[in-house]
């Protein structure tokens, strides 16, 4: 009888660890947040999430409040809402709350990287002294310098004539802004030998796109990747990606360019005098391409949408770049070379500056997530005080609490140019119920997880739109186009992507 006591208690033991991870047996503590854990053990609120994470937290938020826990795929999310929360969250020690964690498995899940204690540390430190300060100076006029070679070369060159071209402004904006920065950062091709510059540009162009086309397969895969989700024939296309980029950014390859940016290079030395493999640096390389391009291209494409469809702003910000070309002492003119612009010139654009910054409230929506390491109080603005609990996961979703919130923003649904500017050119305050906030729009993060290359980011995107604005007049080719609904499936990831493209078309303006 003894076996069988055995084999039953083991089973036993076997079903209730089951039900355990399954979460059946989870049960709200007091001082814990509201707990849903929906109808599917383990599974929760996981397709429902996936299908539309924005619609599900606003019918979250309707149910339970700000603040709520909810099962998702077997791991416990706390979501808050409150936006005066954000400051204590975002300050909070790692040992309590750590963003590593699940930054960690993400890419190790969609890039192949699997980062080293130092990794985080290289980057922040890396991304300080190239991507801000006299290193954003310099960054800045190499992605000049590589807008002037892709979008600009026939200008100068006399063989584009004053008529229309017409484009998918997506793929367009996408294409450019993707390329410029890749050529910026990861180097150029090195002429063979004397005259050869042109073939030199001409083979910076023909790859940067083929490079582009790869990355924009990559790029549709990228939210059920992230999820794990994939069907079969899907992952194994990821998987063909993922060895093409590996291949293509490989530090040897990478290493044979001219003018790589310190950013690229810096970071792989220290990566290496570290002791990470050759082969996993490859990996770093793609996971950085994807970090500093896969939103500044979308971005811009709203950009200029919203432009379009709003004269008025377009008049505005347009009338702003002339204004600032002029005391540069540049112009557009018949048979002038394209102008060059500056990192100083980008300082003075606050209307630009606002119409980004309106731009990513609307359409950049990424997920905040920290790993409760310990059991944390937090406090809410109504002053209830809640209990996070150990092994969950905190997460923010900003386009909801603050970006959309009408009790900040007025008529959040639509595009104002100069909301973040006052008319003397200063940033404009904030309140909900009469208390000023600190975060009223946070499309790149905050506190330890902040974007360290936003700065480059936003002088990428400035500097493309402020191209296009100067050197071309710009149009719908049908002026009733409707702004297209967004890819509810990238809901977490950044900047949304439309559901559709546009068509555009464009011209010389002299």
């Amino acid at each position: 009888m003894v076996p069988w006591v055995v084999l039953l208690c083991t089973l036993v033991s076997l079903l209730l660890s089951g039900l355990y991870v399954l979460g059946l047996f989870r049960r709200r503590r007091p001082n814990e947040p509201p707990l849903d854990k929906g109808a599917i053990p383990w599974l929760g609120y996981l397709l429902e999430f996936r299908k539309d994470s924005s619609e599900f937290l606003k019918r979250m938020q309707r149910k339970h409040g700000d603040v709520f826990t909810v099962l998702i795929g077997g791991q416990y999310f706390t979501f808050v809402m409150d936006p005066f929360c954000f400051g204590t969250i975002v300050k909070e020690s790692r040992s309590k709350l750590d963003f590593r964690t699940s930054a960690t498995q993400l890419v190790i899940q969609v890039f192949g990287y699997k980062p080293i204690e130092a990794t985080h540390s290289i980057v922040h430190a890396s991304s300080t002294k190239h991507l801000m300060g006299d290193g954003l100076t310099a960054l800045t006029q190499a992605t000049m310098e590589s807008l002037r070679k892709l979008m600009l070369f026939n200008l100068s060159s006399g063989e584009e004539k004053r008529a229309w071209q017409e484009e998918n402004l997506f793929h367009y904006c996408y294409n450019i802004v993707f390329r410029a920065g890749y050529l910026a950062l990861y180097g150029t091709e090195p002429p063979r030998g004397a005259g050869d510059k042109e073939k030199a540009e001409e083979q910076d162009r023909l790859h940067s796109n083929q490079l582009f086309q790869e990355f924009r397969k990559y790029d549709r895969l990228f939210p059920r990747l992230a999820f794990a989700v994939l069907p079969p024939k899907d992952k194994r296309e990821a998987e063909r990606l993922k060895r093409h980029f590996w291949k293509v950014l490989s530090v040897k390859k990478t290493w044979q360019k001219d003018n790589i940016s310190g950013w690229i290079s810096e970071q792989d030395q220290l990566l290496a005098e570290n002791g990470v493999p050759e082969y996993m640096r490859d990996r770093f390389m793609f996971m950085l391409l994807w970090a500093s391009q896969g939103n500044t291209g979308p971005t811009a494409f709203w950009l200029l949408l919203y432009l379009l469809k709003h004269p008025e702003a377009l008049s505005a910000v347009r009338g702003e770049v002339e204004k600032v070309l002029r005391e540069s002492g540049q112009e557009v003119k018949a048979g002038s070379l394209p102008v060059t612009v500056t990192r100083d010139m980008l300082s003075q654009t606050p209307l630009l500056d606002s119409a980004l910054e309106e731009t990513l409230r609307l359409v950049a929506a990424p997920m905040l997530v920290r790993a409760v390491l310990e059991d944390t109080s937090l406090r809410t603005s109504a002053g209830t005080e809640f209990t996070l609990r150990k092994g969950d996961r905190l997460a923010l979703f900003p386009h909801i609490s603050v970006q959309m919130n009408p009790e900040i923003h007025e008529e959040p649904h639509k595009f104002k140019y100069n909301r973040f500017v006052n008319p003397d050119g200063t940033r404009k305050d904030f309140y909900r119920n009469g208390k000023k906030l600190k975060f009223v729009s946070m499309p790149w993060g905050a506190g330890v997880s902040t974007c360290p290359g936003r700065f480059f980011a936003s002088a990428e995107m400035k500097l493309f739109v402020f191209l296009m604005l100067s050197h071309y007049d710009l149009e719908l080719v049908s002026e009733e186009e409707e702004i297209p609904a967004i890819d509810v499936s990238r809901w977490g990831f950044g900047t949304m992507q439309p559901v559709r493209d546009v068509r555009f078309r464009y011209r010389p303006r002299f």
